[in-house]
Formats: C-alpha cells, structure tokens, sequence
C-alpha cells in the first residue's frame, strides 16, 4: 500500500465502533460518578498517609451511614421523577419525638412524656410515617407537585420539633435506639450495619420485586404506566411514606449517634441525601438509577468529606467544593438526559 492510498474501515468494524460510542455516552451516568470516586480516593491516599487506612475507611462508612439510611428512601422518589425536601425535618422531628417519650434527666428541662422504650418507638415511627401520608395525600389527591408539598412539610416538621423541645436538647433515648446508634459489634458500629441492610433492602425492593419495576415505570414513562392499568397515585403515595420512614429511622438513630436531639440538627443532611442520590447517577428525570448509584454516591462525598479533613482544607472552601462537584452531576444528568431523548428519536 502507498502513502497516498486510505485506509478502508470495514463496516462491521465502523458499526461496532458507533455502538461502543452510544454505549459509553449513555453509560456515562454511571460512568462518571465511579471515576470520579477513583480520582478522588487516589488524590487524597497520595496526598495524606492517614487517609488509605483500615482505621479511616470505617470512619467513613460511620460518617455516611445516617446519611445512607436517609438517601435509601429519597432514591424511590427520584426514581420516580419527584422530590422530597422534608426528608431532614422528618428526621429531626422524628429523633426528637423518640426522645420526647422517652425519660430524661432531672436536668433537661423539657416537659416531656415518657413512655416505655418500645412504645416511643412506635410511636415516633408512627408520626414519620404519617407525616410521609400528608405529602402523600397532597401530592397523589391534592395535586400538589412534590416540590411545595414537601416544602410546606419542612416547615410543618420543624414546627412540631420546636414545640416539642422548645430551643432545649434532650439526651435519652429507648436503650435499642442507642445501642443501634452509639454502639459497635466485633468493632463494627451497629450504625453501619443498619445503613447496610437498609440499602440492600431497598436495592433488592427494586430490583426483584413487581413495586421496584413499577417504580421505575411510574419514573420512565407516567404516561405509559397509567396507560397500561398501573395504580400510578398508589406507587408516588407509597415512595412519600416510604422516604418519610427511612429519614425517622436515619433521625432516631442520629439522635443517639450524636448524642442529643435538639432543633435544626439534620438541617445539613438534605443537601447529603439529595446529592449522594444525584451524584451517584440516578436521574433527576426519574426511571434511571438505583440503590448501586447511591452507594457510589456516598462514598464519593464520604471521601470528598473525609478527605478534605485530612488535607486541612478550609472549610468554606470544602462547602464550595461539595457544591461544584453536585452542579457537575446535574450537568451529567441533563446531559445524559437529552442524550436518551435524541437516542429514542
């Protein structure tokens, strides 16, 4: 062959390549976000010689775990392309109710009423749950869209904390909530392994169950799942109270992993939750994602977090950083989003 003649690509090979191109475009939300934890992982281990510890690794998993508990729910309703911005007053009111039953020290000047463990349990899971069936019913009969439902039940919920504890800070909890919260089992925190079998659940929920599937139809194509006879009201109503149960659970355990329950405590965790979802890939647009994307997604801010301590990073500054890192996952999903809809043309 001479130098002026060109090289003929077969088309099989041509066609392989552009399959292999529209594969990586449409993977690149899943794609990016465990890249990102890679670089992120290597940075920091390469940059401080106590971050690639034994010792560490478990203190992130303990740092992500109340924000896992929370971010299991939340992933339903993304899944289904709504959102739920009570999600962190829920888990404040919801810590401070299960100590608000519980029996405090002569010292806490709250006036409480204390019941046995098990019945302030119940009952502080009954009232996320109920607060999860108000913004059921205001998204599914009202009409509310999720975004002012759950805004208004931020409000609602951290009205009820206030009155509950009214600026003190209680610090008892039922013994189960602490040993679960505050307590470890052959040197693992009993807190990480319930942010364990939470997320597990609700990845096997998803995935192997007929709601997991209806989910996913319910945030890939509304239409067409209503169209097809599916109980669409049931599905949205039902990840509202599911959302609202995972952040009780993940506040009533936070409680007593931070030892105390007061106002504004979990404030900070909506960001944690929302972006641990969207960050680890799962589609603002609903019907793309998972539990698996969330996990990455946690330890993508768990590292960022934890990393960022150990580099002695101001802290402004890491506020920053976790704020451009969540704009870079809403630009993927935009992206990928109009990706899919050009794909599906």
């Amino acid at each position: 062959m001479t130098s002026g003649e060109s090289v003929t690509v077969p088309a099989s090979d041509r066609k392989r390549r552009h399959r292999f191109a529209v594969m990586l475009r449409s993977q690149m939300r899943n794609i990016a976000p465990f890249l990102t934890l890679i670089c992120l992982f290597g940075f920091f281990a390469a940059a401080s010689p106590s971050f690639a510890t034994l010792d560490n690794f478990g203190n992130i998993l303990t740092q992500i775990s109340v924000t896992g508990i929370i971010a299991v729910g939340l992933t339903f309703v993304i899944l289904c392309a709504e959102i739920d911005l009570s999600i962190a007053a829920i888990a404040n009111v919801t810590g401070i109710a299960v100590a608000y039953f519980t029996l405090q020290e002569s010292y806490v000047n709250i006036a409480n009423v204390p019941m046995p463990g098990w019945a302030a349990i119940l009952l502080a899971l009954a009232l996320c749950a109920l607060l999860g069936l108000v913004n059921a019913f205001g998204l599914t009969v009202i009409g509310i869209p999720s975004f002012i439902m759950t805004l208004a039940m931020m409000q609602i919920a951290a009205g009820i904390s206030a009155l509950l504890v009214r600026g003190q800070i209680a610090y008892k909890v039922p013994p189960l909530v602490s040993t679960l919260g505050s307590t470890s089992i052959g040197g693992i925190p009993w807190i990480v392994i319930v942010a364990a079998l939470m997320l597990l659940g609700g990845h096997l929920v998803l995935t192997y169950t007929r709601f997991g599937r209806y989910v996913y139809m319910v945030g890939g194509n509304r239409e067409a799942a209503e169209y097809s006879g599916l109980n669409v009201k049931l599905i949205l109503g039902s990840v509202m109270v599911i959302s609202a149960v995972c952040a009780g659970i993940g506040g009533m355990l936070g409680v007593a992993h931070f030892g105390s329950a007061q106002q504004n405590e979990f404030d900070t965790y909506l960001l944690d939750s929302i972006a641990a979802v969207v960050v680890g890939g799962t589609s603002l647009f609903g019907g793309r994602g998972g539990i698996g994307n969330t996990i990455v997604g946690l330890f993508v801010l768990g590292v960022l977090n934890n990393g960022l301590d150990h580099v002695n990073i101001d802290s402004f500054l890491k506020i920053l950083i976790r704020g451009l890192i969540l704009l870079a996952a809403l630009i993927i999903n935009v992206y990928a989003q109009r990706l899919r809809e050009r794909t599906a043309e």
